[in-house]
């Protein structure tokens, strides 16, 4: 192998693109494998260092893809086009991904009805966009003696929000804390 070969081959692998560890060429260490040609072709199975030398004179790689198989399946391809192509895949996967963000949403025990009405509309707003919210009532002082005032404002919130969102995980006093969190009703 010439040095500029090397160096490209190390090169590539300095790059972990997938989590699997891919064997090529001379880390395929079975003693029988089973040989996909390049144009998809079935070639038998065979020793791997015929394998290996098949590879080598199309001036192209072979590379382990399915290790698991009895015996293990090597094609013959283009190291670095498959890579490139993985890598594309997987960078067009990572963007299809939607995150789910949480939001939250801070009430308190003498809330308005106007007020009321703003977060209500900004639940609204972020359950929409499809994120998860977070309402949370925080006791003060000796509000912490009537947790049950908080209990009827978040069941007041939650009947509030019933027709877009559904109730994840019910109010449950934490501390000095109520919490409660709502997620986007399941489409049908």
């Amino acid at each position: 192998m010439s040095a500029f070969i090397l160096f490209i081959d190390i090169f590539w692998r300095c790059f972990i693109i997938s989590k699997q560890e891919i064997h090529i060429n001379d880390e395929i260490r079975d003693k029988e494998v089973r040989v996909i040609g390049q144009d998809g072709s079935q070639l038998g199975i065979m020793s791997s260092t015929k394998a290996l030398e098949i590879a080598e004179n199309a001036n192209l790689d072979l590379v382990k893809i399915a290790p698991q198989a009895k015996p293990p399946v090597c094609k013959i391809m283009d190291y670095g086009k498959y890579r490139f192509e993985q890598a594309k895949r997987e960078k067009e996967a990572r963007k299809n991904q939607k995150t789910v963000d949480i939001k939250e949403i801070r009430l308190s025990l003498n809330i308005d009805t106007h007020d009321f009405n703003t977060k209500l509309n900004h639940t609204q707003r972020f359950i929409k966009s499809g994120d998860k919210v977070k309402v949370s009532i925080r006791f003060r002082g000796r509000e912490m003696g009537h947790p049950e005032l908080g209990l009827e404002i978040m069941n007041k919130f939650s009947d509030a929000c019933s027709e877009f969102a559904v109730v994840e995980k019910p109010a449950k006093l934490e501390g000095r804390n109520m919490l409660m969190f709502l997620a986007p009703r399941p489409t049908k």
